[in-house]
């Protein structure tokens, strides 16, 4: 299972965004979204793909609800996944 992570976006570029998710900054390609993206505003982020910009009403519930996702998991996924692009990076 796949799982999109919550992320805030610190730059926008031509097409591409820095976002910060849990301490983990990415470039971010957010060509495909639908609406503006500004410095400030939460996406999620699929595989190095916006897929959506979380509404900022919407925001804190959703953050909510994935410390709890990852909480109940018994790991870290993100620091997983941020120590396995490390390992990749300087393979």
């Amino acid at each position: 299972m796949c799982l999109g992570m919550p992320g805030r976006v610190l730059m926008v570029g031509e097409g591409t965004a820095v976002v910060d998710s849990w301490g983990v900054e990415r470039v971010v390609d957010i060509s495909r979204l639908d609406e503006a993206i500004m410095a400030g505003d939460h996406i999620i982020e699929h595989a190095g793909e916006a897929v959506r910009r979380i509404p900022d009403e919407e925001v804190l519930d959703v953050l909510g609800l994935y410390e709890i996702l990852l909480t109940e998991a018994g790991e870290d996924p993100v620091g997983m996944d941020a120590c396995h692009d490390l390992e990749t990076t300087l393979a």
